[in-house]
């Protein structure tokens, strides 16, 4: 499964076009899997911040594959006008739907391929009630709707506690045994996913992401606006992990070939275990100010090991380094910000 990008890779990024053709240029190898994909894919929870990258991706690889019949659903609230717009004009078909509902989720169109991103983190802990009901409710909703569908099903690392740096991350094997509501309510989705796919034969995987990165948001982002502005920088939660908001978005259509029955966990991130102080330190030798550092690091932090990923797709295409460069020019030619932080300092599970 493993290939490189169709296009070059450019040394910086100039505005948001860029942004996004290179984050949703397929890879080879994923045009050649989507090429054996049978039947059409829906995408539930397309309107998040990697939705419409996935959605606008596939329907690219499908294209490139000679499938321009096998049609990309996307389904969301669809709170946000302009991304509905924009994914139709990608070619992706769109349906507005709440996954909560029951009724609406029974008049979604049939498919043989579901991607699932539905989900709720931030705003936890004022209303732990509706996280849980975003992290198992929908998903057992979607897991009826689709019986005998493959079920590639977001996760997230957070389902592993804390680690011990010395162990490289959590591997798939590691109990997922977490710190707070929400990394409990994310154990809940891929319980729910796991009993539906044994109990309607649904190949499923789970896709346990931890952090992707893209230059309008993620932990990279987070740590460059901060060294900008001269503030401290925490280093509590001393080392992280991050993939590439593409590489991950190419992972996640490959990964649809590693559904099966029971469900399967997969990690997917980069393979560093990125230093915090050492990522702080060259952003202000990249933005040319200086740094403020405050804390110890931390003998644990949330990290996973990605190493069975990379034996079924290769390492990520994009380098730390070149993740780090990007967002350091990306912020001083005053890129756009989602203003959306990552918390990825939060060490007591509470969002």
């Amino acid at each position: 499964m493993q290939g490189m990008s169709l296009k070059p890779l450019p040394e910086d990024i100039q505005d948001e076009a860029d942004l996004e053709e290179i984050i949703t240029t397929p890879s080879e190898a994923v045009v050649e899997y989507m090429s054996s994909v049978e039947g059409d894919l829906v995408i539930l929870g397309i309107g998040g911040k990697i939705g419409s990258h996935v959605g606008i991706m596939a329907r690219k690889a499908f294209d490139l594959a000679g499938k321009q019949q096998q049609r990309v659903f996307g389904v969301s609230r669809f709170s946000d006008p302009d991304k509905r717009q924009e994914l139709e004009a990608a070619g992706v078909d769109t349906i507005a739907c709440d996954l909560l509902e029951a009724k609406e989720v029974e008049k979604l169109p049939a498919a043989r391929n579901v991607i699932f991103m539905a989900g709720r983190k931030f705003g936890t802990q004022d209303r732990s009630d509706l996280t849980w009901a975003v992290n198992t409710i929908a998903p057992a909703l979607a897991a009826e709707q689709y019986a005998g569908s493959k079920m590639m099903a977001f996760s997230t690392g957070c389902v592993y506690d804390l680690v011990p740096v010395s162990q490289m991350g959590a591997t798939e094997e590691h109990a997922t045994a977490p710190l707070g509501e929400y990394s409990n309510s994310a154990v809940g989705r891929e319980q729910v996913f796991s009993y539906y796919s044994r109990k309607n034969n649904s190949p499923t995987c789970l896709f346990r992401l931890n952090y992707a990165v893209d230059l309008r948001y993620g932990v990279l982002r987070d740590i460059g606006d901060n060294v900008r502005a001269g503030e401290e920088i925490d280093l509590g939660m001393g080392h992280v992990n991050v993939i590439w908001q593409g590489d991950a978005v190419q992972r996640a259509l490959l990964c649809l070939d590693v559904c099966d029955v029971p469900a399967v966990p997969i990690n997917i991130t980069g393979p560093e275990t990125a230093a915090v102080e050492y990522i702080a330190r060259r952003f202000a030798e990249l933005l040319e100010t200086e740094v403020r550092l405050t804390g110890t690091p931390a003998q644990t932090a949330l990290l996973s090991n990605a190493a069975r990923s990379f034996e079924l797709f290769g390492y990520p295409q994009i380098s730390l380094e070149t993740m780090i460069s990007w967002t350091a020019k990306w912020i001083s030619q005053g890129g756009r910000s989602l203003n959306k932080p990552t918390h990825f300092e939060t060490r007591d599970g509470t969002y």
